[in-house]
């Protein structure tokens, strides 16, 4: 770790946004250290979404202050990547799969300049990493919703960034898909990068990462998984709705043990 940068890949500082007269985010302040894969988890409307298009800079804040390695998001953009929901995409847009990973680079390359071989040859190792490379000319209005995040995420290890946030890349694909993309994450924390995933199903939590950011519109907990995914914060963040969920995990148990 570079000495010269703080230890801290995002810094947040009472973060407040409102959507018209509805509280999106309240006072939220959080530092999350660099080299690490973190779950952002809370009830549907609960901000998870919200709050990090709000630390990229897609929304406005009411208030507060987002640092990126202690400094602003302008002076740190290209060390950043972003896969939005897939549902936000326009996948009908006349455009190939390794057109869509290309665009990675465009960032680094500036608007008008054409990808050179090396970013050609960069794209095609990705879209083999995470499975793609056959697909390579395939439109990708042809894929599936499986297929489309794993592209999403090669164009995203395409930036080659120190940061990456991934808005629920689980949803709608397939169990040997999320498997492919949680090791993938996983090598990039293990690479020293920074991974945030908003992510919804409490079953596998404290499997997929070392790191947790509970909300409800407030900061609940942040922190290590075993210090932060507790069944007191939890309940603080859920309500009645965890309390379904925790009741209908212990008779899944029993009946996996045999317990009656």
């Amino acid at each position: 770790m570079d000495p010269q940068r703080t230890p801290y890949a995002l810094q947040i500082h009472q973060l407040s946004v409102n959507y018209g007269k509805t509280q999106a985010l309240w006072d939220v302040s959080v530092d999350v250290p660099q080299g690490v894969l973190l779950g952002i988890i809370g009830p549907n409307g609960a901000g998870k979404s919200t709050l990090i298009k709000t630390a990229l800079g897609l929304i406005k804040p009411l208030s507060g202050k987002v640092e990126f390695f202690g400094k602003p998001l302008k002076e740190v953009r290209q060390k950043i990547a972003y896969v939005p929901q897939r549902e936000s995409v326009d996948w009908d847009f006349p455009v190939t799969v390794l057109d869509l990973v290309l665009m990675g680079r465009y960032g680094k390359l500036g608007l008008f300049k054409r990808p050179r071989e090396a970013d050609r040859a960069a794209a095609l190792q990705y879209l083999d990493v995470v499975g793609m490379l056959a697909f390579v000319d395939r439109q990708i209005s042809q894929l599936s919703g499986g297929q489309q995040q794993r592209v999403f995420l090669a164009r995203a290890l395409l930036q080659e960034a120190d940061i990456y946030f991934m808005d629920e890349p689980f949803t709608g694909v397939d169990l040997a898909t999320e498997t492919i993309l949680i090791q993938l994450l996983q090598q990039l924390r293990n690479k020293g990068k920074t991974v945030f995933v908003v992510h919804h199903d409490l079953n596998n939590v404290d499997q997929y990462f070392d790191w947790v950011l509970l909300m409800n519109v407030r900061l609940i907990g942040c922190g290590p998984t075993t210090l932060t995914f507790t069944p007191e914060n939890l309940n603080t963040a859920y309500g009645k709705s965890y309390a379904l969920f925790d009741e209908a995990l212990k008779l899944s148990q029993q009946k996996q043990s045999g317990v009656k």
